[in-house]
């Protein structure tokens, strides 16, 4: 038997291969020493927590700006989203601002109140969810963000 670990990276196919790393740079991301494949036109990239993304840098521009997994009618299988998790989600709701980057959706609080959420694209359509945990009482325990 064997059980999985952890998750080792997402990877997001964009058209701009630099124009994607600036953006994730913005988000705390710099390339990954060793990890830039251009003969699979693939990008590594890392946070200071570890966070891993490939970037794909060989998709075609989606018709109409439309992300073929959430913005048609048919819903094709395959990842709809990433989402990642933020110690300050106003932190990150104002340097969202500052690049006029759209929030899609929220922020709102889900899950019982454990989570306060945010929704953005990137330039290609790729939806990214961002999480803030909340610290919340739950009867017989204490839990914190």
């Amino acid at each position: 038997m064997f059980k999985i670990r952890s998750l080792d990276h997402v990877g997001l196919r964009v058209t701009d291969r630099e124009g994607a790393a600036r953006f994730f740079a913005g988000l705390g991301f710099r390339p990954e020493p060793g990890e830039d494949a251009p003969e699979h036109s693939a990008l590594g990239l890392i946070n200071d927590a570890g966070v891993r993304l490939n970037l794909i840098y060989n998709a075609s521009p989606p018709p109409g700006g439309a992300n073929v997994l959430m913005d048609v009618a048919d819903k094709w299988p395959g990842w709809t989203h990433a989402a990642f998790v933020v110690d300050d989600l106003d932190a990150l709701l104002a340097w969202l601002r500052a690049e006029n980057v759209r929030v899609t959706e929220g922020p709102v609080v889900y899950g019982d109140g454990r989570r306060r959420v945010c929704f953005i694209r990137d330039a290609d359509g790729n939806v990214i969810e961002f999480n803030q945990i909340l610290a919340r009482q739950v009867p017989g325990q204490e839990t914190a963000a």
